[in-house]
């Protein structure tokens, strides 16, 4: 603790805290004070964009009076605002220094939600069975194999033929893209550490979503980044506060999911992508935009075009995998880039492997050329999952707030309580498998929030909701005791 205390104040004394002004905090907090107390609206309107990771922590709160003077109440009610949230360990303040965000520790050693749990229902991974035509396309590659078991069997950018087929996907989704420009993966999660592993020096600025991905978090704290959060919810990014972060800390690298983001389900349209790069380029940004379920639309509708469409530097790297569209087994992803930029990350990646498989990477050629089937398929099994699953929410946990997303795997419900990590221990004796909602945070962040993918069939999630409801029910009946020392 003393540790992390000193880790902080020298931190803070070193200039590299966040500061949020007092017109952008109102916004975020909204029409909160019309309740009453006024002070305590504030307050709690104020923890809760803490715990949900659209105030990151650490961040520099304005003083009393711009607060005030843009929330139009006085400054006392302000003054009584920061004092409640200091009393609850929200804030730390020092004299003549300002008033800083903080968060309760989430505690460690708890299991991964994204290993399969086999004897539970497992909501925690995001994982469809493999499509239709999977065992076929494999019979047709191993046929194929003949014509390569004569050479040395090492692609080191990808074998040509899938490398024309994923070019080929871009162009049909009006992004024009030569094979050259696509560098093979194993997964997309390769390509995400590789970007970061050749594009982030130690101690550099990057910028991520709250929430996000957790195994993005972790290739960006391998790397040696100083992580910084922008908010997102189910309803989208605040693009002004998007903005505001690229041009404070003008980042290196930002890693971003904006079709169907993982967790919330939002899809970032055309002006913001258009916004996105443009700040990107004037804070001299490279963007790792993460596409692994951009191919699962589940309601109708013109899909925005890729991001890097937007992009005439060559400073967007697109990351994708066929992992949630084909199947998990298949261990091929990609990124586009530009030519040159594809020859550093096949240098980079040598230091890790020297190429894919070619049997996985035949057998995705050959579905890659089915693909709008495919698609259609995945879209009408998740429609009915996802709608299920709402359903059996809105009977059995009616004051559990969730969003609709319009594709992607998982619902982001909102609970009304903090209580996800206590919750999600309780489901696991109750034989159901959530993701909790801080592992997809910093800090601590996210207790409100559970992760629940839609890949299990109807009768399944149904099954699982009922479950849930029964663990929620006890949690909240035998709360967990607080915890000392905690708090950072």
């Amino acid at each position: 603790m003393a540790r992390q205390s000193a880790h902080r104040a020298a931190e803070r004394s070193g200039g590299g805290t966040r500061r949020i002004n007092g017109r952008l905090l109102a916004r975020l907090i909204g029409e909160a004070r019309v309740e009453r107390p006024y002070y305590l609206a504030i307050a709690r309107a104020v923890s809760g964009l803490i715990l949900d990771g659209r105030v990151p922590s650490n961040t520099r709160l304005p003083a009393e009076r711009d607060l005030a003077e843009a929330l139009g109440v006085s400054r006392n009610t302000v003054t009584a605002a920061y004092a409640w949230l200091r009393d609850n360990r929200y804030l730390e303040s020092r004299q003549g220094a300002g008033s800083w965000t903080v968060l309760p520790d989430s505690g460690g050693g708890r299991p991964s939600p994204f290993l399969p749990a086999t004897e539970h229902i497992d909501l925690g991974v995001a994982a469809p069975p493999a499509v239709e035509g999977l065992r076929a396309a494999a019979f047709q590659a191993a046929e194929q194999l003949a014509a390569h078991v004569g050479g040395l069997g090492y692609y080191p950018y990808g074998l040509p033929e899938l490398r024309h087929a994923i070019a080929r996907r871009y162009v049909e989704r009006g992004l024009p893209t030569t094979p050259e420009q696509i560098f093979v993966t194993n997964g997309a999660q390769q390509g995400v550490a590789l970007a970061m592993d050749l594009l982030v020096q130690p101690g550099e600025e990057v910028l991520v979503e709250s929430p996000t991905y957790p195994h993005a978090l972790d290739a960006a704290r391998r790397s040696g980044a100083r992580i910084r959060t922008v908010g997102v919810t189910p309803q989208g990014w605040d693009m002004e506060y998007l903005v505001d972060a690229f041009r404070q800390w003008k980042p290196g690298l930002a890693y971003l999911i904006p079709d169907f983001h993982n967790p919330t389900g939002a899809l970032m349209d055309d002006d913001e992508r258009r916004v996105l790069v443009r700040e990107a380029r004037r804070a001299d940004t490279h963007l790792v935009i993460d596409e692994s379920v951009a191919e699962l639309a589940i309601d109708s509708g013109d899909l925005p075009a890729p991001v890097a469409a937007h992009d005439t530097e060559g400073r967007v790297l697109m990351v994708g995998s066929v992992a949630k569209l084909l199947w998990g087994g298949l261990r091929v992803g990609w990124v586009r880039t530009t030519a040159p930029m594809v020859s550093r990350l096949m240098a980079a990646r040598q230091r890790f492997d020297l190429a894919g498989a070619v049997l996985d990477q035949l057998t995705t050629t050959h579905l890659l050329s089915d693909v709008m089937r495919i698609r259609a398929e995945r879209s009408r099994q998740l429609r009915r999952n996802r709608d299920a699953l709402l359903h059996a929410l809105r009977e059995r946990l009616p004051d559990w707030r969730s969003s609709v997303p319009g594709g992607g795997l998982v619902l982001w419900a909102r609970l009304p309580h903090p209580v996800a990590t206590e919750l999600s221990a309780a489901a696991v004796r109750h034989g159901v498998h959530p993701a909790a909602g801080p592992v997809f945070g910093v800090d601590g962040t996210l207790e409100h929030y559970l992760r629940l993918a839609y890949t299990r069939p109807p009768d399944v999630l149904a099954d699982a909701v009922e479950r849930l409801a029964t663990a929620y029910t006890q949690t909240l009946a035998h709360p967990a005791q607080p915890r000392g020392g905690l708090y950072v």
